[in-house]
């Protein structure tokens, strides 16, 4: 909770417009942010957080309003600027460089040297300082930066930041790649900033994570304040919900459908087992049926995936599709037995970020699209235009390039590309990373019909509430076995937590 002592006033941001050769991406956004607070700014993809932040960070200037710091008006000119003034950014894209040391990250841009010389044990020994100032007195400062986690590499950003003696410190979307106990690990951090005074705002799509460590609220929908400064405690989460989606959402999963006792059988794992990872899998997956697969980071869930597919040489035992064994490590066997895959990296795995939507969504499906040696663009566009305007794509563009998307229209694409294929078995790995609430509900029900139509689905998801919501099936994946199947419907989160932690104690 915010301390009575840093109750005043830090940033007020009033009327902030901002427009984009004719296009608006804000039009009036209003907050204010107090010390030793983190405030959370909620939105949809495209709701205009990511030009608040550029705006706020100094990358942007806007159009027209008034920014106020510690109660005087001021321009942020440029990110040095913000940084002068106290101002630091993370962004979801990590902005450490690899291939230099923590200290030589966290005083980039302004390192500690004479005669163009570094005084790399001054440097060090200040940031062991910032290190252990974060709780994380583990990292040796002259580690490369390169061989850390995710989470690790955050702290370093976070470090920079202090360096620079900051009183805002503005998170984008900061859980992103990380997994439950590196979040812990984060509002750990988060609270020992806020402690210290520094103020905190955090942008993230899990609603969740903003009643943990959110303590008051500003939603932004379609560049406009839709309300702000709320707190935490006393507002609902279909409150927000409405707010950021301008409709009320009972529930954002949808209605299970009973399965048929007779649905045939699509999918068996029988004695599955890539050495070092997992070994003696047993489960099967039947037309129609979502099943979940839940556990820690580490315990083989997305492994399991990628070896169904074919993207790893399983080690022993079997899988096959409708009773027919398919060949080990072969993607081409798998998807020409009616296996399609949405990996958990899209960016990286799934896309080809700067060829455009149409050609995304046809890339499984060449051959159907060939004429003498030749790809019928046209037929193509036709086809991917038809998935567009079922899945309810925006904007609604063939031609748009694939990377402009915001990342739950990415994750449609990938699922347009295999409704055009057809599947029997969908492989979907972290479907809502990085994907706002109303995009969620979106692709939850896609998933759902897709279900119904018959397509036997395999999911991992790293949230566990997602896992039970929208699977009709729960397998609880502990140290690469199999410890628990039971109905979704018949297990709760807390059952998941205890499973997994006695299956990885075993």
């Amino acid at each position: 909770m915010i301390k009575d002592d840093y109750s005043t006033s830090l940033l007020d941001v009033r009327g902030i417009t901002k427009s984009f050769a004719g296009a608006r991406a804000l039009a009036g956004v209003s907050l204010d942010v107090r010390a030793g607070e983190v405030h959370c700014v909620l939105g949809q993809n495209g709701a205009g957080k990511s030009t608040l932040i550029k705006v706020l960070s100094g990358a942007h200037q806007p159009d027209e309003g008034t920014i106020l710091w510690n109660g005087e008006e001021v321009a942020i000119t440029s990110p040095v600027a913000a940084l002068k003034l106290g101002i630091a950014t993370m962004y979801q894209e990590l902005d450490v460089v690899d291939g230099l040391t923590i200290a030589e990250n966290i005083f980039l841009g302004h390192e500690d040297a004479t005669g163009g010389m570094l005084h790399v044990a001054s440097m060090n020994r200040e940031a062991r300082a910032l290190l252990a100032r974060l709780g994380h007195r583990e990292l040796s400062p002259s580690a490369e930066v390169g061989s850390l986690s995710a989470a690790n590499k955050q702290i370093v950003s976070m470090a920079r930041a202090l360096s620079h003696d900051i009183k805002l410190i503005i998170m984008d979307e900061p859980s992103a790649v990380l997994d439950a106990g590196e979040v812990t690990k984060l509002f750990t951090v988060i609270r020992e900033l806020t402690s210290q005074g520094i103020a905190v705002i955090y942008i993230s799509h899990r609603l969740e994570e903003i009643r943990e460590i959110g303590d008051r609220i500003t939603v932004i929908k379609d560049g406009s304040s839709m309300a702000s400064g709320l707190l935490v405690p006393e507002t609902s989460t279909p409150e927000v919900i409405k707010l950021m989606t301008g409709r009320a959402v009972d529930s954002i999963f949808p209605q299970r459908t009973a399965l048929p006792d007779d649905a045939p059988v699509v999918l068996t794992v029988d004695s599955l087992e890539l050495r070092g990872l997992f070994s003696g899998l047993n489960f099967e997956v039947r037309a129609g049926e979502i099943v979940g697969l839940a556990g820690l980071v580490g315990s083989g869930r997305s492994e399991i995936l990628e070896t169904v597919y074919g993207a790893r040489r399983s080690t022993g035992g079997r899988v096959s599709i409708r009773g027919r064994a398919l060949r080990r490590g072969s993607v081409d066997a798998a998807v020409a037995a009616g296996i399609g895959m949405s990996p958990e990296e899209r960016k990286s795995q799934g896309l080809i970020l700067d060829e455009p939507i149409f050609r995304n969504i046809t890339l499984s499906s060449f051959a159907r699209f060939a004429k003498a040696g030749w790809l019928d663009e046209r037929a193509e566009r036709d086809v991917a235009r038809e998935q567009i305007e079922a899945l309810d794509l925006r904007p609604a563009e063939p031609d748009r390039i694939a990377r402009t998307l915001s990342g739950g229209n990415q994750q449609k694409i990938l699922l347009a590309r295999w409704l055009v294929h057809g599947t029997d078995l969908l492989l979907l790995d972290e479907p809502t990373r990085g994907v706002d609430v109303g995009a969620r509900a979106e692709i939850y029900a896609l998933i759902r019909r897709l279900a119904d139509a018959g397509t036997a689905i395999l999911l991992v998801s790293s949230e566990i509430e997602e896992v039970l919501g929208l699977s009709d099936r729960v397998l609880v994946i502990a140290d690469g076995a199999v410890v628990s199947s039971a109905a979704a419907a018949d297990i709760t989160e807390q059952d998941v937590l205890d499973l997994v932690m006695k299956g990885a104690a075993a």
